[in-house]
């Protein structure tokens, strides 16, 4: 498998934070500072296929992010977060490894603005 995530999984000295079955790393194309990704170690496509286990150290991983974030940027810190991940193509996932993105927001912010745009509605 080429899968870039699971490339990353490996390089230990990109971590941010850790838990036995995620790792976080900042983002390559951030939208914002201190924009920031967790990952699971083992190849999951989305979030549907995330062990109980994974799924368990959400908040434990979730809490060790923020903190970063709030170390690195204490002189500004974000005033709220996304997070969120897109789960298959028609979401609008890319990279075919499940991420979640944390998202710092600071003053003004206008959140996520565009959602379920184009989707036929009932």
């Amino acid at each position: 498998m080429d899968c870039i995530f699971c490339k990353l999984a490996e390089m230990k000295d990109q971590y941010i934070a850790e838990t036995r079955h995620l790792f976080a790393v900042w983002d390559k194309y951030p939208c914002a500072k201190g924009h920031a990704m967790i990952i699971p170690k083992k190849h999951r496509l989305n979030m549907f296929e995330m062990t109980k286990a994974e799924a368990a150290e959400l908040p434990e991983i979730l809490e060790k992010v923020k903190k970063v974030i709030e170390e690195k940027y204490k002189d500004d810190k974000p005033k709220g977060y996304n997070i969120g991940s897109n789960n298959g193509e028609a979401a609008g996932q890319v990279v075919m490894h499940l991420h979640i993105h944390v998202i710092p927001r600071y003053k003004g912010g206008h959140g996520i603005q565009v959602l379920g745009e184009g989707e036929p509605k009932e």
